[in-house]
């Protein structure tokens, strides 16, 4: 009888330990809000528009939930995996598109001295490294850089990647990611891959990122769920670029630092975004340029950032995307330009719920993509009829 019951406690213990190393985790965020914009785009012309907004598009964060779990194997390795699925708050509907775990949904082997491999539906490296730096990686969707058009805001999450993160070493850490495209006959088409690099070191960090999507309409933009690769799937988004859905190639390379100085953390960010051989990829749409013509981007934003208290905080951005110039067969010479300033307070009523308003201001000049005169039009609000756009949020934001 007393070697059973040390039998028993002896399988318990262990059991208790096996159950130690490994966990599942239910994990998720609530933000809702009010927005007003003063002048968007309807069928009767320009209107206000007051209305409630999920924070995936006018707040902080995107309304999710999430399981995420790690098996320890020993020797420092683990198993690891997220299932994250996005929601209206408003509706209750799923998000990206009606996908389940349309956020992320991700499997992965992860050592404490080799780093970590991932397979699945993932943010690009660019994502990782650089949203941090950027006004978005505080203040959400709303302070995206013209259209999300470098991604930073992670417009588009990858399909069928495989993605290596390295362990940290004095600082410096290195990723990669390839997306497969999956096309029977053309290993290359549809694919996706993306280098970068960071460094953090006591006040300072620094990230640079490269990333390059063959037929981008068909790869890259018809990631999101819903969407169909013969179709246009540039047409839903920013009209800075909405007009380059035939481009064979997008590339974009951006990087970024933060430094920090006592309360206040200033920041600068750099991308360069270009469409390749436009009428390289003929699905969704008539190509309206030279065929073989490139489109591109440069843009730069600087932001900063106070800690007023350990409960308030203030920040400022200012965003400056100029596309270059480039002529339709018509003879119509296009290339907008969009300054955005932004301002957003954030309020913490616990360690769990905050507060927070923003304010955001957009004008536009030039002409944009599609041949006509470039209108304001900050990200996720429908476009003005006008060369200026305010868009002004209040809500409320709650983990679990």
């Amino acid at each position: 009888m007393k070697k059973s019951l040390i039998t028993l406690a002896v399988l318990g213990t262990a059991a208790t330990a096996a159950q130690a190393q490994s966990s599942v985790t239910l994990y998720g965020l609530i933000d809702a809000g009010v927005t007003y914009v003063n002048s968007t785009k309807t069928a009767t012309g320009g209107h206000s528009l007051v209305a409630m907004q999920d924070g995936a598009t006018a707040g902080l964060s995107g309304s999710r939930w999430g399981v995420r779990g790690q098996e320890d194997l020993g020797g420092g390795s683990s198993a690891i995996f997220v299932l994250e699925s996005g929601f209206s708050y408003n509706t209750g509907a799923s998000g990206q598109g009606g996908a389940l775990f349309g956020r992320q949904a991700f499997v992965g082997l992860s050592n404490t001295t080799y780093g970590v491999v991932t397979l699945g539906r993932q943010y690009d490296t660019g994502v990782d490294l650089l949203q941090p730096l950027a006004a978005y990686g505080t203040w959400g969707n709303l302070t995206s850089h013209a259209g999300d058009i470098d991604n930073i805001g992670n417009l588009n999450r990858i399909n069928n990647a495989v993605k290596y993160t390295s362990a940290t070493y004095s600082g410096f850490k290195v990723t990669g990611m390839y997306s497969l495209g999956g096309v029977a006959g053309d290993v290359t088409r549809n694919s996706l891959y993306s280098l970068g690099a960071s460094y953090a070191m006591g006040p300072v960090k620094l990230a640079a990122d490269y990333l390059y999507a063959k037929d981008p309409n068909s790869g890259f933009f018809a990631m999101n769920p819903g969407q169909v690769s013969t179709v246009n799937n540039f047409g839903s988004t920013h009209t800075a670029y909405s007009g380059f859905s035939t481009a064979g190639g997008e590339q974009i390379i951006a990087a970024g630092g933060n430094y920090v100085f006592g309360p206040a953390t200033l920041g600068l960010i750099y991308s360069n975004v270009r469409f390749n051989n436009l009428g390289g990829n003929p699905n969704g749409t008539t190509n309206t340029f030279q065929n073989g013509a490139d489109a591109s981007f440069n843009d730069v934003e600087a932001n900063v950032k106070y800690q007023f208290t350990p409960a308030l905080i203030g920040g400022f951005s200012y965003n400056y995307t100029k596309g270059n110039s480039i002529t339709t067969v018509s003879g119509i010479e296009t290339g907008a330009t969009y300054n955005q300033f932004n301002l957003g307070v954030d309020y913490l009523l616990s360690k769990r719920t905050d507060v927070y308003l923003l304010g955001i201001y957009q004008h536009a000049s030039g002409v944009d993509s599609t041949g006509q005169r470039a209108v304001a039009a900050i990200t996720g609000e429908t476009q003005s009829t006008t060369p200026n756009q305010l868009a002004l949020t209040t809500g409320l934001r709650t983990r679990f």
